[in-house]
């Protein structure tokens, strides 16, 4: 039995040792290491102190991948959010795909997780791409309980469509806007009513569902959205939140300052406030909202190793410990 449990545990320890050489830019944490301690609030990286009002502030926990994870009970699905995709082939058979769960979904399996990731229309409404990822879960899953990773349209199927070929058993939201967000109010604004319908035209014309633009403003989820969509009593709502102060070359310097100004703590895209559903598990300080998907830029990871200011947010580690809380709370 001895001999049994050593060999589990080497093959595991090959495994982690394969995601760390194909994903460089981790930081993989070995039994014989130790985490770094939790960088002190009045470091350069950290955010107002003020931040803490709002919950739970996780700085460096996911830094570095553990060596050990729980895996839970039932299969993670994981679902894109708005504009995002399984995986994008650029070049048809000739290059690689890219995935947009990159490196996620293998470190999940490779802990004895078993993953889903599920394909919804990229910017359809958020009724459409709810019936998509019902109909993706059921051919997937069928007769299974699932734990789902995603969002807005993950809370419109579990309340609205009842699915019944398989049971939801907990709804984990990352940067959700639950509230909407101040980003899209102001870019249909900016926009205008004329001009829009003709966007929509062309786009349609493209055959680009348009849906889901109109669905993220502040007014559209709290006053429609939410009202119309409770949590169901026996699913758990768990979620995420990021907020981050971007650098002068950040993509999401302008809409940082313009959250920042009328919602407060965001992550570039999504504020904390909008953020929060149901058991509210904490804020990823110095988090952007590619960060939440491994979409960092390696060059940002290698210049941090050059000048030793270290990354201190890990995407890979923060899925596995997603899995790992839901396998302690019996998911």
């Amino acid at each position: 039995m001895r001999h049994a449990v050593a060999v589990s545990n080497g093959v595991r320890s090959l495994k982690f040792n394969y995601l760390c050489a194909r994903y460089p830019a981790l930081r993989c944490l070995h039994s014989s290491a130790r985490r770094h301690s939790p960088q002190h609030p009045s470091s350069p990286d950290a955010l107002d102190p003020r931040l803490e009002d709002l919950g739970n502030v996780i700085r460096d926990e996911y830094a570095i991948i553990r060596e050990n994870y729980n895996a839970p009970k039932h299969a993670v699905v994981l679902a894109h959010g708005l504009l995002g995709f399984a995986e994008l082939r650029l070049a048809g058979r000739y290059l690689p795909g890219v995935q947009y769960w990159r490196g996620i979904k293998e470190a999940l399996s490779m802990q004895g997780v078993r993953v889903i990731t599920a394909t919804v229309p990229p910017s359809a409404s958020i009724e459409m791409r709810a019936e998509e990822l019902a109909r993706d879960i059921a051919a997937s899953a069928p007769g299974e309980q699932v734990n789902i990773i995603a969002g807005l349209d993950s809370r419109y199927m579990i309340t609205h469509l009842k699915p019944t070929d398989f049971k939801v058993k907990s709804l984990t939201t990352i940067a959700t806007p639950h509230r909407g967000s101040a980003v899209a109010d102001f870019a249909l604004k900016q926009i205008g009513d004329d001009r829009l319908a003709q966007l929509y035209y062309a786009l349609d014309r493209l055959k680009v569902e348009t849906g889901a633009f109109a669905q993220l403003t502040r007014d559209y989820m709290t006053n429609t959205f939410n009202p119309a969509t409770p949590d169901i009593k026996d699913v758990r709502y768990f979620s995420y939140g990021a907020a981050m102060q971007p650098s002068f070359w950040s993509v999401f310097r302008l809409s940082h300052r313009l959250l920042e100004q009328i919602e407060g703590y965001n992550d570039g895209l999504v504020s904390v406030a909008s953020s929060k559903w149901g058991a509210y598990k904490g804020t990823l300080e110095g988090v952007s909202h590619l960060d939440l998907i491994n979409w960092s830029n390696r060059l940002k990871w290698l210049a941090g190793e050059i000048t030793g200011n270290r990354q201190r947010f890990n995407a890979i580690a923060f899925y596995l410990d997603i899995a790992d809380m839901l396998a302690k709370e019996g998911l």
